[in-house]
């Protein structure tokens, strides 16, 4: 037992029809734009539709687990030990909600960066941990950090698709470009197969005009670069984008999706169809039948109603040395 947690080990037969699962790092190198909001909703949206959902929490910041509900505190090695090779990607999994497992972070992951600094093929580590893990899950969303350093190009590596969340105005454009840059050069020197699938519109306000003037522009800008051989080539921006909603900020305070604290609001509304949009966006991925092999995974109960949980205080953004771009 870790603090209120329950972590019984527990043997899951997941269902027998396998698919290929579908790695999506969701990114942006802005804070605060609803990567950790989007992967939370949309991973539970999927959940919800019996589908086996993996989400990793890349972020020193533990959003990603502090919104499921489980207390960095309480995590002992979580993605950190993965990426030093202490733990194995299946042993470190926990099952937060039906269908949805959460690989958790702590504050230890601000140091992995300097502690693989010296190590041969530091960038795909996360790649082959969950190499093994590919037929038992059918997508696998991984929360990157709000910089371009190591973190993240592991995050890249791992994936075939990007999504970026992206606030539709003027100053959330500015390293737009440049992060696609970087997406580019990823796709080109360490991972082919990585690819911009979608732009995510968040915080989007119907009643402004900046906001349907930034989706133009960056629908233009998409448009103008189909047909080469750019990694975002084939982006498009969703259809549905995430409208404003007080509901969305309120729900990680207590540890809870969109779906289970406002199953009714705009934000669970916009989450459903953008997750609907998603799981059809990507016909290439089709169901193989065979016999899913055992999970061995932890599952997490927690006695009595959970009690609003705050981010920890102590949790920061990376320091300078992570905040430092990646050069291949």
């Amino acid at each position: 037992m870790i603090g209120n947690y329950h972590l019984p080990v527990t043997i899951y037969q997941l269902p027998v029809t396998i698919y290929q699962m579908r790695t999506i790092a969701v990114l942006n190198q802005k804070g605060g734009v609803g990567k950790t909001t989007t992967v939370v909703n949309t991973a539970a949206a999927l959940a919800a539709m019996d589908l086996p959902v993996v989400v990793i929490d890349l972020d020193p910041q533990a959003h990603l687990t502090i919104h499921l509900g489980i207390e960095p505190q309480s995590i002992e090695s979580g993605s950190y030990g993965v990426l030093i090779k202490e733990a194995k990607f299946e042993q470190e999994l926990l099952l937060v909600r039906p269908n949805l497992w959460l690989l958790p972070a702590n504050i230890n992951l601000v140091g992995a960066e300097s502690e693989l600094v010296s190590i041969v093929g530091r960038e795909t580590i996360l790649r082959e941990a969950v190499q093994s893990s590919q037929e038992k899950f059918d997508y696998c969303f991984i929360d990157c950090p709000p910089s371009l350093g190591l973190l993240t190009l592991n995050a890249l590596a791992a994936a075939e698709e990007v999504l970026i969340p992206l606030q539709p105005h003027f100053l959330a454009l500015q390293g737009f470009g440049k992060l696609l840059q970087t997406i580019d050069l990823v796709n080109r020197r360490i991972n082919p197969n990585l690819k911009v699938k979608g732009i995510l519109l968040c915080m989007f306000d119907s009643r402004a005009s900046l906001p349907k003037e930034v989706k133009a522009d960056i629908e233009n800008f998409l448009n103008n670069a189909r047909g080469t051989n750019n990694a975002w080539a084939g982006a498009r921006v969703l259809p549905t984008f995430i409208r404003r909603n007080i509901k969305l900020a309120e729900a990680p305070s207590y540890g809870k999706t969109i779906f289970e604290y406002e199953p009714n609001c705009h934000g669970a509304e916009d989450y459903k169809k953008a997750a609907e949009y998603i799981r059809d966006m990507e016909a290439g991925y089709q169901a193989r039948a065979q016999d899913k092999p055992p999970l061995e995974i932890r599952e997490i109960s927690q006695p009595g109603s959970p009690s609003p949980t705050q981010p920890d205080s102590a949790l920061s953004y990376p320091s300078e040395e992570n905040n430092k771009e990646f050069h291949m």
